[in-house]
């Protein structure tokens, strides 16, 4: 998608997201990545949640921000 480099193939998203939880952090890296061209790859640790401080203010409603990939081979 435009804005977003990243050659065709498996890759690793790296996502920041406002959310009230984990849950929510979690179907908004779901949704944003499908949003964006993005499928994610359905195991029990394909996405991995860390609580960290944040880089960007919150706003009214939950949002994610710095939205990068990382490509891997899947040898």
């Amino acid at each position: 998608m435009d804005g977003f480099d990243c050659p065709k193939g498996p890759a690793w998203m790296g996502i920041k997201v406002w959310a009230i939880d984990c849950g929510m952090a979690i179907d908004m890296a779901r949704v944003i990545g499908e949003d964006i061209g993005f499928k994610v790859k359905q195991s029990h640790d394909s996405i991995l949640v860390y609580d960290t401080a944040p880089e960007e203010p919150p706003r009214d409603n939950p949002y994610g921000y710095d939205i990068k990939f990382t490509p891997y081979t899947e040898e």
